[in-house]
């Protein structure tokens, strides 16, 4: 691109001086020729005043007496009646440029030059156009070069970052070039890095909060069919089966919740639900974890609490407080309701040592860890209580206290029937 770039500029550039550059001498020969006929005119009129006004006077006319008004170049023959002819100067040999001019007395002066010093200016004049012209040349390949770097190598560098973004690195790189129609490709390819790199980041979050939410419904589902393959009792096969089938609905509303969470976190489909119901249903699935470690998982407080929020996602954050307690906790863990304003609080406290004063701010941050765990629990679970417009928060670090707000306040239909909203 750079060398069409440079031909294209320096074949214009060449077209322009041979056009204008002919033109110009052409002018300039003609105006160098009618200058110097101009100069033998004038030079045999003066002549022929200065003969005119000697003879007037009756002085003599001798070419001694008018050689100082002769030029060295040129040659004058003044003929008077009666006299011999009288010659000032050297007679120039080849093509001369001649002018004639009859004088009052009867008397002619013809003053002769030569064409070679309209040739010499002509020359000079020509070396001249040729030198601007070169200089012509040389600027204009200077500045296609100059231009043709301008404007090859932005588009190098958004070659390489379109290149960039289909290999899968996403990093705008925030690169102008002074050309608008550039630039304007530079933002709409940093705008694609930007989007393709909230959708990388999307993903891989779906992955990692995947892998961790299922990992403990799969996990509880697997012990209930163990314990169905090893027991021969129908009830306790059909008590342990309603129990998976349980699960399972647990797990496809995390799967959902996952997904629906990863489009738009936003998106909660808040209701008003019992809150009792979903405390027990977490301790019945946990506490044959607990007691496979010897451990206890209780839970106290008020009682027939109505919360606002959606069920499932209420069950995830408290499993995700549970499944904390019991890999980094110790002692008995205690589920605890109560009500401030117009909040209801489940409170998940436990006897272990607690939250490490350097990690008690950034808890809820993405890869932060006391212990060797994924750090994505807790940051799941703050998301999914933010969803739905409650929060979740570290209440107290020794012993660690982790505390569930969600509201009472029944959610409110419009009378359009939009969706409802929680006040």
């Amino acid at each position: 691109m750079r060398r069409r770039l440079i031909q294209s500029t320096l074949a214009v550039v060449l077209v322009v001086i041979a056009v204008f550059g002919v033109s110009l001498v052409i002018v300039e020969t003609r105006t160098i020729s009618n200058s110097a006929q101009e100069r033998v005119d004038s030079e045999a009129v003066r002549l022929a005043s200065i003969v005119d006004s000697r003879i007037l006077g009756a002085e003599d006319v001798t070419a001694e007496i008018l050689r100082n008004q002769v030029t060295k170049d040129q040659h004058a023959q003044i003929r008077i009646p009666g006299q011999p002819p009288i010659e000032i100067g050297t007679r120039p040999e080849g093509d001369v440029i001649r002018a004639t001019q009859q004088g009052e007395e009867g008397e002619s002066v013809t003053v002769e030059e030569p064409r070679s010093s309209v040739t010499r200016e002509v020359g000079r004049t020509l070396l001249i156009i040729g030198a601007v012209a070169l200089l012509a040349v040389v600027a204009a390949v200077l500045l296609a070069v100059r231009q043709a770097n301008r404007l090859a190598s932005p588009l190098t560098d958004l070659a390489e970052t379109a290149e960039r973004l289909g290999s899968g690195d996403p990093r705008p790189r925030h690169k102008r070039y002074g050309v608008p129609e550039l630039d304007r490709v530079a933002d709409v390819l940093d705008s694609s890095a930007e989007r393709i790199g909230r959708m990388l980041t999307a993903e891989r979050r779906l992955a990692a909060d995947a892998s961790h939410q299922l990992r403990t419904p799969l996990t509880a589902l697997s012990m209930r069919l163990e314990e169905i393959t090893l027991t021969d009792d129908p009830d306790t096969v059909k008590e342990e089966a309603n129990v998976a089938l349980t699960q399972v609905e647990r797990l496809t509303d995390v799967v959902e919740r996952l997904l629906t969470n990863a489009r738009d976190p936003r998106t909660g489909s808040a209701v008003s639900f019992d809150l009792d119901e979903v405390i027990q249903q977490q301790l019945a699935e946990w506490r044959p974890a607990y007691r496979n470690v010897g451990r206890a998982i209780v839970s106290s407080g008020k009682r027939h609490l109505r919360a606002v929020g959606t069920p499932g996602a209420v069950a995830q954050v408290l499993a995700a407080l549970i499944e904390n307690s019991l890999m980094h906790g110790g002692g008995t863990v205690a589920l605890r309701t109560r009500v401030t304003g117009n909040q209801a609080v489940v409170e998940v406290t436990d006897e272990g040592p607690g939250v490490p004063a350097d990690l008690g701010a950034r808890i809820f941050e993405r890869t932060i860890s006391g212990r060797n765990s994924t750090g994505i629990g807790l940051a799941v679970a703050r998301d999914l209580a933010e969803a739905d417009g409650g929060r979740l928060e570290l209440l107290q670090s020794q012993p660690p206290v982790f505390g569930l707000f969600l509201s009472r306040t029944p959610p409110s239909r419009k009378p359009d029937g939009d969706s409802p909203t929680v006040r």
